[in-house]
């Protein structure tokens, strides 16, 4: 008969507690992340809404939930480190290369908001998305000049996304992110392109409408 029998309670006991812990820590951290995601989303639509002061407010929160995570990673990367973290760190990104674009015309770097290459890199391609729908706006309020300048960006990020070579295929789903970028630029150029049109063509009737009552009174003097 095994003797040590107390022993062998002791250490189930200590890995009992061991995983609860983790198990604890694990619910925890997840609900952390999902609320990093949603502050980031929120911020975006802010920015959208032209309320950049809320959109940093929201941000500000998003980076507590980050850095915490992050600090927690330290001791727990296996519970950390994967998908869900991975994509409040891309919607992170996304929030805040968007709203630093609208307010200083500048790309924020990786370093700037302690986020991995990676997941800014991806981020980064979801602002595409996003600059479409400013695009549309535009369009929709009459500025196809503005919409033209949206496109401009979007253009711009998708060139330097393509121009990474090698690395391009070192970022896992930033394939899919751009050929999902590549048909939204297409859409947006060919919206674009229709009101740029529209604009012109209805530009010029106002010109021949104006036109014509001065050579009417033209032909009668």
């Amino acid at each position: 008969m095994v003797k040590s029998l107390d022993t062998l309670k002791a250490v189930l006991e200590k890995v009992k507690k061991e995983l609860m812990d983790k198990d604890k820590i694990h619910e925890e951290t997840h609900e952390s992340m999902r609320k990093a995601t949603s502050l980031s989303k929120q911020s975006i639509l802010l920015v959208h809404r032209k309320k950049q002061d809320e959109a940093e407010k929201l941000l500000a929160s998003a980076k507590e939930k980050i850095t915490n995570l992050q600090n927690i990673a330290e001791e727990y990367p296996e519970i950390i480190y994967g998908g869900m973290f991975s994509a409040a760190l891309q919607e992170y990104s996304e929030a805040h290369i968007f709203l630093t674009l609208i307010k200083e015309a500048r790309f924020i770097s990786p370093d700037e908001i302690n986020v991995p290459s990676v997941d800014y890199v991806l981020g980064l391609a979801d602002v595409i998305g996003e600059y479409r729908r400013l695009s549309l706006d535009a369009l929709r309020e009459g500025d196809a000049k503005k919409g033209e300048e949206c496109l401009e960006t979007m253009d711009e990020i998708f060139m330097e996304l393509m121009a990474l070579e090698e690395a391009y295929m070192l970022v896992p789903g930033l394939r899919r992110k751009t050929d999902v970028a590549r048909r939204i630029i297409e859409a947006t150029r060919g919206d674009v392109t229709q009101e740029v049109r529209r604009k012109s063509l209805e530009d010029y009737l106002k010109r021949f409408e104006t036109a014509q009552p001065k050579k009417r009174r033209a032909k009668k003097g």
